[in-house]
């Protein structure tokens, strides 16, 4: 390989252990890792920007040539504690959904949940950074990732959009898996994965090295040991051909 791969990996606190494990395995040096918000890994798998992203299965429609390249993923198996539609009103009582601007499967999965299971049809709005401010009244908001873990205490009404996929489906769903837009050998995977995995062996140091003033290392652990499940097994790859998959795809994901 006389380049290195580049490697685009969400910078969320549940893709911590892959960071983690690319790095203290020495991974990174063989391949460039760059840290962004899940629609741009997306965007940039897309455009060939990157060679392996960690991506919404949803894309995968967008790509013409593909390989899922790891049995590790983002995902969980009901509630997952940093995806929420955010209320002070309940359901049926909403008038307007503001949509995170950094993960397009996220808005789309909430899109699907109010048309399929929630039977209600709000206004949706695009937004851009600091629109959780506007979030009051009957305006709702779809808010993920590390903001939504700080935000959930603050709303009377918090719908887990991972819980409630589980309620309407019976089964879990997979925010993200590795994905490669060509095969980079059975060398390169063999060794990132090995490097993944060391990273998922090491969630209690993991905890301990992100604690700030916003997580204490314990909530770090509970989140990413209780919530998230970082396995891509044949229950998770089922879901994949679900129909109500293909209506995320279907609303122009990444």
């Amino acid at each position: 390989m006389n380049s290195k791969l580049k490697i685009s990996i969400v910078s969320y606190l549940n893709s911590k252990p892959f960071i983690y494990g690319l790095r203290e395995s020495g991974f990174d040096k063989k391949a460039d890792v760059q840290l962004d918000i899940p629609s741009v890994c997306a965007e940039k798998l897309i455009s060939g920007q990157a060679d392996i992203g960690l991506v919404p299965v949803a894309i995968l429609a967008r790509l013409s040539n593909y390989h899922i390249i790891s049995d590790y993923c983002i995902g969980a198996d009901d509630e997952v504690s940093s995806v929420l539609l955010l209320s002070e009103v309940p359901l049926e009582k909403i008038d307007k959904v503001l949509l995170d601007y950094q993960s397009r499967t996220s808005v789309n999965l909430a899109r699907v949940l109010a048309r399929e299971f929630w039977k209600i049809s709000p206004q949706w709005e695009d937004t851009s950074s600091d629109y959780e401010k506007k979030i009051n009244g009957t305006t709702a908001g779809v808010v993920i990732g590390d903001r939504a873990l700080l935000l959930r205490k603050k709303y009377p009404y918090v719908y887990d959009l991972s819980a409630e996929w589980k309620k309407m489906t019976g089964l879990p769903f997979v925010f993200a898996c590795w994905v490669a837009i060509s095969d980079p050998g059975k060398e390169f995977i063999s060794e990132f994965n090995q490097a993944l995995k060391s990273g998922l062996s090491m969630i209690d140091k993991v905890s301990e090295l992100e604690k700030n003033d916003l997580f204490s290392a314990d909530e770090i652990y509970e989140y990413l040991t209780r919530y998230i499940d970082f396995n891509l097994d044949d229950k998770k790859k089922s879901t994949f051909a679900l129909p109500q998959i293909h209506k995320i795809k279907s609303l122009n994901d990444s």
